[in-house]
């Protein structure tokens, strides 16, 4: 570590913070003029943007857990002093070494991150470190907030935005409703209203959010999830938690820790959940569908009655007992029978010769 007191490196860390600029009517975004974010940090993997991170001492960033998964693909750059005329900036780092929170969880959950440097960064009016919420700051439902996004679809700028805290409580109520499944915990702060989020790009994980006290700009959080449909709020690791974890693990220069009060009470205590939608809203069927026990058509009266149209097929067939044709003598060969005489004549005349054979046949 270096041999300077500790209070001097404090209030150099805080000095940094302190750089004069002309956000504070910030409404919705618009570009960053040069040097407004001076610890913005650019992450890119073969080119291409996958991480923001805000510079914290001259060797060490901070950033999501989530990034970690591009830290060992061996073509990680760093960009530092990212403005409109430069872009991402023209000082660049690799990674020499990064440390995760040891319990990191996809869901939100201590998803933050430290990355060493390379080597040293020098600070310049465009390259300066940001101060951090040390342990019980509070940030109540309200306090206004800035962060960064980088526009890398069109053009690589770097556009402001003022969000404000929303408290835990509103923040969670809003995620039941719609059954989001992420966890809402002291861990984490909530960020709403976000009038231009919808430039919120993939790629901003990481990015810091900050809030002016007095001079100094202090990151509150750390951007962990940012809703594609614009539905839920913004979900950002609040750093103020994590004060001893950083601490133990930054070497070299320390960062700066400030202590940031929101002034008044915070509303979010007494904040109540609205009903879930009333269940009476919805069409009542029991009472609204047709009754069909007295407009269906009653099929007993309406039906043809096909016991009076059919034919009596009593009275109306031939009568063949008093048709067929009679003879004086009632024998077989005068019967019915003689309507089909071939039928009979056949097996009489076979059952004559069958005898006469039979006959003849003893006689010998």
């Amino acid at each position: 570590k270096l041999s300077v007191p500790l209070p001097f490196v404090f209030c150099f860390c805080c000095k940094a913070c302190a750089i004069p600029t002309n956000n504070s009517g910030i409404i919705g975004g618009q570009d960053a003029s040069p040097g407004n974010w001076p610890w913005s940090v650019i992450f890119t993997s073969f080119g291409y943007l996958f991480c923001q991170g805000s510079l914290i001492t001259d060797q060490w960033v901070l950033t999501a857990a989530r990034c970690k998964t591009y830290f060992l693909s061996g073509d990680v750059t760093l960009y530092f002093g990212a403005t409109i005329q430069s872009g991402y900036g023209t000082v660049t780092r690799r990674i020499a070494n990064f440390v995760c929170y040891e319990n990191y969880t996809f869901y939100n959950e201590n998803d933050i991150c430290l990355v060493k440097l390379s080597a040293p960064v020098n600070f310049t009016n465009y390259i300066r470190p940001v101060c951090l919420a040390a342990e019980n700051s509070t940030f109540y439902n309200g306090t206004r907030s800035w962060a960064i996004s980088v526009e890398t679809l069109t053009s690589r700028s770097i556009r402001e935005i003022n969000p404000s805290v929303l408290g835990n409580t509103k923040c969670n109520c809003i995620h039941k409703n719609i059954d989001y499944t992420y966890p809402i915990t002291e861990d984490v702060m909530c960020v709403g209203s976000e009038i231009v989020s919808k430039n919120k790009l993939n790629g901003d994980e990481g990015a810091a959010l900050v809030t002016k006290k007095d001079s100094i700009w202090v990151q509150s959080g750390i951007l962990s999830y940012t809703d594609n449909q614009q539905v839920l709020p913004s979900i950002y690791t609040r750093v103020s938690q994590y004060h001893k974890w950083i601490t133990d693990r930054v070497t070299g220069m320390e960062p700066g820790f400030v202590t940031y009060t929101s002034p008044g009470i915070d509303s979010d205590l007494n904040y109540t959940c609205p009903p879930p939608p009333s269940t009476t809203q919805r069409p009542d069927f029991t009472t609204q569908c047709p009754d069909f026990t007295t407009q269906r058509p009653d099929f007993t009266t309406q039906r043809p009655d096909f016991t009076t149209q059919r034919p009596d097929f009593t009275t109306q067939r031939p009568d063949f007992t008093t048709q067929r044709p009679t003879t004086d003598d009632d024998s077989v060969f005068c019967s019915v029978e003689t309507l089909i005489p071939i039928a009979r004549v056949f097996p009489l005349s076979a059952l004559v010769l069958f005898l006469h054979l039979f006959v003849g046949g003893a006689g010998n």
